[in-house]
């Protein structure tokens, strides 16, 4: 059997609080967040690998709260779906599952009523999750460690923020054999044993109750959470739609994509899970290899951006060139200028736009290749750079339920700072050397009045496909 030392350094762990583990706790507890899947979740391995090595159970804690930045009704409710799932998952792996909605959703207080050996928690790069990390790291009287289980090679092997894919590519591609390999499922030796003492909400409680969110974005209709659901989307988009991905994933009309961004969001089901189902598919190589090109390489730069740039949700975290070039055309006359609440409400001149968002507001969901052409038109259509993207990012988290993540924070990035990518010409106004985008030439990439048609469709029908 491996040694606490080994699992740590084989999994890559992030040591939080160091030291030995309380040699008189009574478990191991898992501080699952980011990750929120019972199966293939490299964290929630390591939390039971290290309860077996030192012959303890191991119980997994969720605490809900409505503090996290930016989420709503819509938000909450596809996570919230997705908790009976995590816990018959866990039956299985012989570990517990504690649920505590605010405000008793504080970890250290947990922690103080079953007194852990360890504490291991997921990683997650954004700002305000990192902090809580922090925070806990403090508070707690035990170690506590974190794992990176959202992505196939850890993030902090890359180091640094790195430029663009062609720079994270060979880095990626260079670790896959060691890393692209089935997590494993190990099965906790001691069961955890529910003290009624404990206090334990379910499933079936109303676990918003007294919760300060917006409850004007309402849940969809067309997503519904948990991993049962995000493998049988994984299920029909390898069997129906991963052939003729490499020609067909930017048609916004034909549905070409996996949709499965949602359920990798919420950790609903793993990358390795997604990688794994793909590579093996019997379809042709160049459909596997590019979508393991979006999920693995560039979805892992979206998180590499995130987690070296302390500016990843701001103007001021693109690239240098392209600051100087929107500086230089930030007084441009625009054609079209539109507030906030038009572009809320697709109240523009152009059909495709509009049919973008309201995608998005009726979905929570829109087309990867149709949110580039979104982005850089609100920046086409507002007063300045700065407000274009701070609009941009306050409308992605609202609606979507990828939201709130770093595949969206470096989508626009890449849309009106030129993240990841390179200086464009001719110059044109407003945009400078940003890459441009038009009506006429995206539509002439796809079926973009059928699109159209699809999104008033799906609209009559209220949100139901």
């Amino acid at each position: 059997m491996r040694s606490l030392e080994q699992l740590a350094k084989d999994a890559r762990v992030t040591v939080r609080r160091a030291g030995p583990p309380n040699g008189e706790g009574r478990c191991v507890v898992y501080w699952m967040q980011r990750a929120q899947r019972p199966r293939d979740n490299p964290a929630l391995n390591v939390a039971i690998e290290a309860a077996n090595i030192l012959q303890k159970p191991v119980v997994a804690y969720v605490g809900l709260t409505p503090f996290y930045p930016n989420a709503n009704l819509r938000s909450y409710t596809f996570f919230i779906q997705g908790l009976r799932d995590i816990q018959e998952g866990l039956i299985r792996r012989n570990t517990g599952f504690v649920l505590r909605p605010w405000p008793h959703h504080q970890l250290d207080r947990f922690c103080a009523e079953v007194q852990p050996c360890l504490v291991v928690g997921d990683e997650n790069p954004l700002r305000e999750p990192e902090q809580w990390r922090k925070v806990a790291a403090e508070r707690l009287h035990v170690p506590f460690w974190t794992v990176d289980a959202d992505v196939i090679v850890p993030s902090s092997l890359l180091k640094k923020e790195q430029y663009a894919a062609r720079t994270i590519r060979p880095r990626i591609h260079a670790l896959l054999s060691e890393f692209l390999t089935s997590p494993g499922n190990p099965k906790a030796r001691i069961p955890w044993q529910q003290s009624k003492r404990l206090k334990s909400f379910s499933v079936n409680d109303d676990l918003l109750a007294g919760f300060y969110i917006d409850a004007t974005v309402q849940p969809v209709s067309i997503f519904q959470g948990g991993s049962s659901a995000a493998l049988s989307s994984l299920t029909r988009f390898v069997r129906e739609r991963l052939q003729g991905y490499a020609t067909e994933r930017n048609h916004p009309d034909r549905d070409g994509t996996s949709q499965l961004s949602p359920y990798l969001h919420f950790g609903q089901i793993g990358p390795h899970t997604v990688a794994l189902a793909v590579k093996s598919a019997g379809t042709p190589r160049q459909d596997r290899d590019a979508f393991l090109e979006q999920l693995i390489v560039r979805r892992e730069l979206a998180i590499n951006f995130v987690k070296f740039n302390p500016q990843y949700d701001r103007l001021q975290g693109v690239e240098p060139w392209a600051l100087r070039t929107l500086k230089e055309h930030r007084r441009d006359e625009r054609e079209y200028v539109y507030t906030e609440k038009q572009l809320e409400d697709a109240e523009t001149h152009d059909p495709l736009w509009n049919a973008a968002q309201h995608q998005m507001v009726i979905s929570g969901w829109m087309h990867g290749y149709l949110r580039m052409y979104w982005a850089k038109k609100i920046l086409e259509w507002t007063r300045s750079p700065e407000e274009a993207y701070d609009m941009a990012m306050r409308l992605n988290d609202r609606y979507e339920l990828d939201g709130r993540d770093p595949n969206g924070y470096t989508g626009i990035a890449w849309a009106m700072g030129g993240k990841h990518d390179r200086a464009w010409g001719p110059e044109r106004p407003v945009y400078g050397k940003i890459r441009y985008m038009s009506y006429a030439s995206t539509s002439r990439k796809f079926d973009s009045k059928g699109y159209i048609e699809r999104v008033r469709l799906l609209a009559r029908n209220g949100g139901a496909e």
